[in-house]
């Protein structure tokens, strides 16, 4: 268990992960009652690698900027950060590490076992290689 200090110094920066505007709402809401210090949100613009990106780049920072209007309604102060990778979860850890984030907290977006196979279930790659503390933040539409 965590004493006081250790549990301040975890929120002391959270990186806030975001995929769309809901997303972003519904995960800074969930980590508001943990009531962090400081929160940068993050939203990485997937690139094709080769291949043609999956949404035009107009759009895709159209989409990111919506989605930090809606972490800031939670928390004003919020930071943002835009991330250009193929690597989603590796850009993530880029991101962290440049803003010296504490910890990362994330909502799970679920899907069946095959939409996780394909997208190489991106949290488990997020808990298991992680650098620093991940915080998965619970679904307020899950009952325990």
């Amino acid at each position: 268990m965590q004493g006081p200090d250790e549990t301040e110094e975890l929120l002391a920066h959270v990186l806030l992960p975001i995929a769309n505007e809901e997303d972003a709402l519904a995960t800074a809401t969930a980590l508001e009652p943990y009531q962090p210090d400081r929160v940068t949100a993050l939203h990485v613009v997937e690139k094709g690698g080769g291949v043609p990106d999956k949404t035009p780049v107009e759009q895709s920072e159209d989409l990111a900027g919506e989605s930090y209007a809606a972490v800031r309604t939670v928390f004003p102060d919020a930071d943002e950060h835009t991330a250009y990778a193929r690597d989603v979860v590796g850009a993530i850890f880029e991101a962290a590490e440049e803003i010296e984030a504490s910890a990362i907290a994330y909502r799970s977006r679920g899907g069946n076992r095959l939409l996780q196979f394909l997208t190489g279930d991106r949290s488990l790659k997020l808990v298991t290689n992680a650098n620093r503390p991940v915080i998965a933040l619970p679904h307020e539409d899950q009952e325990e």
